[in-house]
């Protein structure tokens, strides 16, 4: 980075002013619905999910990285896992719906990451899963991979993330709390005209069963955290309302590929509550599985061999409410998590520099509800 970036990149944050200390949306009261979270809050608090991040802060252009979540810590590729999808706008890039549409079934990790890597995380994907023990004469693997774009503040162009960073998001992928705001495939994100980035929550259904939601927001709308308008930051033009979310939904009921199409389609419903424009430059995707052992598609339930249990459409109510209050958390747990970022247009020489949600100035409207 040469003088005239840094003395840029300086006055940029000078601009913006110094960042709030980054606090979870319950710290500041905004817990949607009336269920318990997971001990994390976080989708983690399912039993064997796992979440692997590597971020890329490079020079003054790349601010990017990539997100792992691993429905469980085996060979998904062996015992891959049921799985829906919904899609409310499709202007994006879910690598592998398809089949997973047409089969109900997950058999890779899940990667998030930017729009131009999404063939870098395809192949670390590939990669690892041939080189799984028991995979030896594997000769097709359906990858999944969703991206939102970071343009905005990556040099997106630039494709800085590498198959390694890719296989090592997954192999350093761990149960336990998940760091979120601008981190991972958040790094760069936008959303509302603010940082978006990697967010989490959890719920728990009076079953026993848990819903686990991690988010990359990079979306545009009119913002709304517990059903108050947030004004938009300052800015020489309005935030557009295009951009994109993956929500990624988790459980441990066991849910039939078609009820886990439903509960992906519920998210959508915590997503409109936090002001979502839904435009038509916007790609918005969920993308649900269950890692509940009866409804795992092991090698000998795929031949056949025995029945997958399944609940019932009478109880999954529950579950619809979870994950709908959950997306709507995660959503705030990204945004409230964020630090402000500033980066460099390598085609204009410009800064950009987006501010982070001000937790204490959306303490202050939350009160005066």
């Amino acid at each position: 980075m040469n003088a005239a970036a840094i003395a840029a990149l300086i006055a940029a944050a000078a601009l913006i002013g110094a960042p709030t200390l980054a606090q979870r949306a319950r710290a500041i009261g905004i817990a949607p619905g009336p269920l318990p979270t997971g001990a994390l809050n976080a989708i983690t608090d399912v039993p064997g999910v796992l979440v692997g991040q590597i971020t890329l802060n490079r020079g003054d252009t790349i601010r990017t990285g990539v997100t792992a979540i691993l429905p469980h810590a085996g060979n998904v590729f062996a015992d891959k896992v049921p799985a829906g999808i919904f899609v409310a706008n499709g202007f994006g890039k879910l690598m592998g719906s398809t089949q997973v549409s047409e089969l109900g079934e997950i058999e890779t990790p899940i990667l998030l990451t930017n729009t131009l890597n999404v063939p870098e995380a395809a192949a670390a994907i590939i990669e690892h899963t041939l080189g799984q023990l028991g995979n030896e004469a594997v000769r097709s693997v359906n990858a999944v991979v969703g991206e939102t774009n970071d343009g905005g503040l990556n040099d997106i162009r630039a494709r800085a993330v590498t198959v390694p960073d890719a296989r090592r998001a997954i192999a350093e992928a761990r149960s336990g709390p998940v760091a979120e705001g601008a981190v991972g495939a958040g790094r760069g994100t936008i959303a509302f005209g603010y940082k978006g980035g990697i967010g989490t929550s959890s719920r728990v259904t009076p079953q026993g069963f848990t819903v686990g939601v991690l988010v990359q927001s990079n979306f545009g709308g009119r913002l709304i955290l517990a059903g108050v308008p947030i004004p938009p930051p300052p800015a020489a033009t309005p935030a557009s309302a295009d951009g994109s979310i993956m929500i990624v939904v988790a459980t441990d009921a066991p849910l039939s590929d078609r009820n886990l199409t439903r509960l992906a389609a519920r998210a959508m419903a915590g997503l409109a509550r936090t002001g979502s424009a839904f435009s038509n430059g916007s790609g918005d995707y969920a993308i649900a599985f269950s890692v509940h052992q009866g409804v795992r598609r092991t090698p000998a339930r795929r031949a056949g061999q025995t029945a997958y249990p399944e609940m019932g459409n009478d109880n999954i109510t529950p579950l619809f409410v979870a994950v709908a209050d959950a997306t709507e958390e995660a959503i705030a747990n990204s945004l409230l998590m964020a630090e402000p970022i500033s980066s460099r247009d390598p085609a204009t020489g410009q800064i950009r520099s987006v501010p982070a949600v001000d937790a204490e100035v959306v303490k202050r409207l939350l009160g005066g509800r």
